[in-house]
């Protein structure tokens, strides 16, 4: 038990045997933005004992409003290493993989041909994160999906549903509308905002990684999403 001292909090929460369920579970979170990376940190934390992480891109001045790895210290290093250095320095124990990689829509069956007790959906780029949920849905993968946290600000309308329940949050919108192509209809676990977006904050990109636009964003929203992500983990996790 002295190797979990740094649990006793959770376990005088949830119980030792739920704790050991959480110790014996392995996670996997895609995208280490402003989502992933505390939804990655929030798991880490609960004591979850094997997490992959999968995330190609490096930070970037921009990505400082927001998300987790990014410092004026970590400019131009890739997200994943500075997630993976952050996740031992709270769990050295931690069984961790660490998959440099964007999520390009061939990559989704080879990520998902391990076993997994629950898989994050953090990515923002719509094609990659069709394929993965597609192929996620299609072999019976425990999910939940993060839509679109850009364009809001109020964390209090955050809503656990499952897909076909979303409305007003375009980027669900739009998820839901592709998804229907592979006659998907339900059957996913998503997070999202009925939040009206604010549209002025919209900006187009240049396409890179399959990404032609996004929105304006604010510290907290983005970081909230990835804590309810984490927390449907760690619940399902523990009545599983």
């Amino acid at each position: 038990m002295s190797d979990l001292k740094w649990l006793s909090r959770t376990e005088l929460l949830i119980g030792h045997e739920s704790l050991m369920k959480l110790q014996n579970a392995h996670v996997l979170i895609v995208g280490m933005g402003g989502v992933g990376s505390f939804a990655a940190e929030f798991i880490c934390r609960a004591g979850v004992g094997t997490m992959t992480i999968v995330d190609g891109d490096v930070v970037d001045p921009s990505n400082r409003n927001r998300q987790l790895p990014a410092l004026a210290t970590t400019h131009g290093l890739p997200k994943a290493d500075v997630m993976a250095e952050r996740l031992l320095a709270i769990n050295p124990k931690l069984k961790l993989n660490v998959i440099k990689e964007f999520l390009s829509p061939d990559k989704a069956e080879a990520i998902l041909s391990n076993n997994y007790d629950y898989v994050v959906d953090a990515i923002d780029s719509v094609t990659p994160k069709l394929t993965f949920l597609k192929t996620a849905y299609e072999k019976g993968v425990k999910i939940v999906s993060s839509m679109g946290a850009g364009g809001k600000l109020d964390p209090s309308q955050l809503k656990v549903v499952d897909i076909s329940e979303t409305r007003i949050c375009p980027f669900a919108q739009y998820v839901r509308k592709r998804l229907k192509e592979y006659s998907i209809y339900k059957g996913i676990k998503v997070v999202f905002s009925p939040e009206e977006p604010i549209k002025e904050s919209l900006m187009m990109t240049d396409g890179t990684n399959f990404k032609k636009s996004a929105y304006g964003t604010i510290s907290y929203l983005p970081a909230t999403f990835g804590s309810v992500c984490a927390s449907v983990v760690i619940r399902d996790l523990m009545e599983s």
